[in-house]
């Protein structure tokens, strides 16, 4: 028979037992839970470091172009409402070159205009879409100051959905490195004004009365492109300052004149060997930006004047391609590309950023490092730059068709 004394105590034990029970089960409830990607505690603190895992991007149809649209014939549209795609205000990173509102532009239409494929659209612009093309990656733009201009474009149209803490920028010459941390993701920029080698490659001090270039030198820059998994070149402005060039090929004792065009064919074909023999075209992707346009002589588009870009604020209408852009220079940078045994994409922004006389710095931007005095603005014809571009502005455009190639080449992963 079993003691009074005993029942008690096993009564007693029961309501413990079953709220031992109770817990066990509720806390592997909230384990396996846990272990879930769709956990409500995921949802609300975000996910634990440790459960970051890199997740395929899925582009679908309506993020790509149709293969038969040249999404660089178009026009611009006025478009007020999702335009600009960021502010001056909004991205700190803006260098006084390109912030013209705040250098005192009068007006922001510039900054409001759409460019508009014929036939096809260019997909939105989703910044977290990139970063997530970009997890693991590195974006590098190279060239000169208008290139820098482009990587300026890109680093604010993605920072804002990045929260603080989480983004970073460096300036280690002469390169600029902007990163997103939790996508282990980063975009460069890197100073090479004419690709090859040359005396202006100091990454701030490389304004000099005789440009010199080796025309067969790259390695040096090349240590710095080694394994960067999207590279986009740009180089044409610093060659255009003259009609003829001093440069080196072969020796570096041998400093002769070269006519431009001539000096242009010879370092781009050192350029297309150090691809062929540096680049994996099955990890690395590489794009060419063709020319920037620039608008010194408003002759060209308004006949019988004879100002510049200053105080121009709508984009020209109808058919027009400026004497400042270079066929011959456009036709050399195709014909090295065709000759390449690897892929190179070429993003051909010349003609529709010619229609845009309104979006450039003028009076609005620096000279030598400085913002124009009062007097120099006064004298927009001799001190406005009509070669670099506002941000936001046309820069933008150019990266929304980078990012535009950058999902037409992206794969999804099953």
């Amino acid at each position: 028979m079993t003691q009074p004394w005993l029942d008690r105590r096993i009564q007693s034990l029961f309501p413990v037992a079953l709220v031992s029970v109770l817990i066990v089960g509720t806390t592997r409830l909230f384990l396996d839970n846990l272990k879930s990607y769709d956990s409500k505690i995921f949802q609300f603190y975000g996910e634990p470091e440790h459960y970051k895992q890199r997740r395929p991007v899925f582009v679908s149809p309506k993020d790509r172009f149709e293969e038969s649209c040249n999404v660089f014939e178009g026009k611009w549209i006025w478009d007020n409402v999702t335009y600009p795609l960021y502010s001056e205000e909004s991205c700190p990173y803006l260098v006084k070159q390109t912030t013209c509102q705040r250098n005192g532009r009068p007006d922001s239409f510039y900054q409001n205009w759409r460019w508009q494929p014929d036939g096809c659209k260019l997909p939105r612009f989703d910044p977290l879409k990139l970063l997530d093309i970009l997890r693991g990656k590195r974006l590098m733009f190279i060239g000169d100051s208008v290139q820098r201009g482009q990587f300026e474009s890109m680093v604010c149209m993605v920072q804002s959905v990045i929260p603080e803490g989480k983004k970073s920028f460096h300036r280690i010459p002469p390169m600029k490195i902007f990163k997103a941390e939790e996508y282990n993701a980063s975009i460069e920029y890197y100073w090479a004004p004419f690709i090859v080698e040359s005396i202006s490659d100091h990454a701030t001090n490389h304004t000099v009365l005789k440009r010199l270039v080796d025309l067969d030198s790259i390695a040096k820059h090349g240590k710095s492109w080694q394994g960067v998994d999207v590279l986009v070149f740009e180089s044409y402005v610093w060659w255009m300052y003259k009609p003829t060039i001093n440069a080196t090929y072969g020796s570096a004792d041998d400093i002769k004149e070269y006519n431009v065009t001539t000096a242009y064919r010879l370092a781009f074909e050192t350029w297309a060997n150090w691809l062929e023999s540096s680049i994996n075209p099955l990890t690395q992707k590489v794009y060419f930006m063709s020319m920037s346009p620039t608008h010194l002589w408003s002759w060209e588009w308004k006949p019988g004047s004879n100002e510049n870009c200053f105080n121009e604020s709508y984009p020209i209408q109808g058919s027009y391609w400026g004497t400042g852009s270079s066929l011959t220079i456009m036709k050399i940078v195709q014909d090295i590309l065709q000759e390449l045994k690897i892929d190179v994409t070429f993003v051909n922004i010349t003609q529709l950023s010619e229609y845009r006389k309104d979006a450039h710095t003028s009076v609005y931007g620096e000279r030598k490092g400085k913002l124009l005095t009062k007097k120099q603005r006064s004298d927009p014809k001799n001190f406005a730059d009509c070669i670099h571009w506002c941000l936001p502005g046309v820069p933008d455009t150019w990266n929304e068709i980078l990012y535009a190639h950058l999902l037409q080449n992206h794969r999804n992963l099953l």
